[in-house]
C-alpha cells in the first residue's frame, strides 16, 4: 500500500498511501524548521498521542498547525515546559495527522 501501485490498488485505502512514521517525519522537518530550531530547545519526554485519521496520498500538500496547551516553569531545572497540539491537514483542509506532545526549552536571561 506504500510502494505498490497494484498491491495498493486491493487495499482498504484503495491507492498508494504514505506510511504514517513518514507523516510523522515530515511533520517533526516542519516543527524543527519552523520552531525548533528557532528557539533554545533542550529536548522532549516525548509524544502522548499521535493519529493518522485520514491518509496521505501521493501529490498531497500539507500544512502544519502547532496549539500551544499549557506552558510551565520546570520545579527542578531551569527550563520552561511546553505542552503542544499539533496537526497536519491536506490541500483540502482534511486532517490527516494530530499530535499532543511535551518539549523543554530554555529560559531567556532576566
Amino acid at each position: 500500500m506504500h510502494l505498490d501501485p497494484n498491491a495498493a490498488s486491493f487495499t482498504i485505502y484503495g491507492g498508494l498511501i504514505a506510511s504514517g512514521w513518514h507523516t510523522g517525519a515530515l511533520f517533526m522537518r516542519l516543527l524543527v524548521h519552523n520552531l525548533i530550531a528557532q528557539t533554545m530547545s533542550l529536548g522532549s519526554p516525548g509524544m502522548e498521542e499521535l493519529s493518522w485519521p485520514a491518509p496521505v496520498r501521493p501529490g498531497d500538500a500539507l500544512t502544519g498547525q502547532i496549539e500551544v496547551l499549557t506552558t510551565r516553569l520546570s520545579n527542578s531545572r531551569p527550563m520552561g515546559i511546553v505542552r503542544w497540539r499539533g496537526q497536519l491537514r491536506n490541500q483540502d483542509g482534511q486532517l490527516v495527522m494530530t499530535a499532543v506532545g511535551t518539549n523543554f526549552f530554555g529560559l531567556k536571561p532576566a
